[in-house]
């Protein structure tokens, strides 16, 4: 029902900037408006981490401690596309980002960045941070 596709990763130095993008598409007359998209991450021999997600209309986000403050979730439903811009980003952010989504909104970090609820997934992007 809800393909995802990320993009925007690379390599950078610690402390520089960027922007991922999770494009979502589905059936005909598609619109993300109705599904809350979270990006999580996952590291080589680490579980996958709950970064960050954001309500269906946008107008309520959450964060991991880890990223508090310097990352930022937004969306454009009219384009159905979900960022999320990291700032001072550091070696330990490194890792491969997903976004996913699913339907219901609980407003709380321990349910809405918990993976297993989260439906439809995307094949992730590589965000490497080293000097």
């Amino acid at each position: 029902q809800l393909q995802l596709v990320e993009s925007g990763g690379g390599l950078v130095q610690p402390g520089e900037s960027l922007r991922l993008s999770c494009e979502a598409s589905g059936f005909s007359g598609f619109t993300l408006d109705y599904y809350v998209i979270g990006w999580f991450r996952q590291a080589p021999g680490k579980e996958r981490e709950g970064v960050s997600t954001i309500s269906a209309t946008g107008a309520f986000t959450l964060y991991a401690d880890s990223v508090k403050g310097r990352f930022t979730i937004s969306r454009d439903n009219a384009k159905n596309t979900v960022y999320l811009q990291m700032s001072g980003l550091k070696p330990e952010d490194s890792a491969t980002y997903y976004c996913a989504g699913k339907r219901s909104w609980y407003g709380t970090v321990g349910e809405d960045l918990r993976s297993s609820p989260y439906e439809w997934w995307g094949p992730g992007t590589q965000v490497t941070v080293s000097s």
